[in-house]
């Protein structure tokens, strides 16, 4: 079935990193863009970053420029979220996202926690 599964969340420190990965499953992956978003406890869900279908074109928010890239392997069909020098305002549950046209597919998340 169409499926997004995201994994390598967990507890870090201040100034760590993690990498996160979402496998995609059901789906014609390479024809998807992918972006992966956050949400953090009072909030409301917000785009991290993006690629295109290719991984030609990368986009992030200014938030987390400089700390976070995004990339993708069309052949394993997984998009990969490397985040260093991690904030406590990083903290959120982290969803991915494929993208075609109007249709989007989701993921269940996984927990970022930056803490000390």
């Amino acid at each position: 079935q169409v499926q997004l599964v995201e994994s390598g969340g967990g507890l870090v420190q201040p100034g760590g990193s993690l990498r996160l990965s979402c496998a995609a499953s059901g789906f014609t992956f390479s024809s998807y863009a992918m972006s992966w978003y956050r949400q953090a406890p009072g909030k409301e869900r917000e785009l991290v970053a993006g690629i295109s279908s290719t991984g030609g074109a990368t986009n992030y928010a200014d938030s987390v420029k400089g700390r976070f890239t995004i990339s993708r392997d069309n052949a394993k069909n997984t998009v990969y979220l490397q985040m260093n020098s991690l904030k406590p305002e990083d903290t959120a549950v982290y969803y991915c996202k494929a993208a075609y046209r109007t249709y989007n597919i989701w993921g269940q998340g996984t927990q970022v926690t930056v803490s000390s």
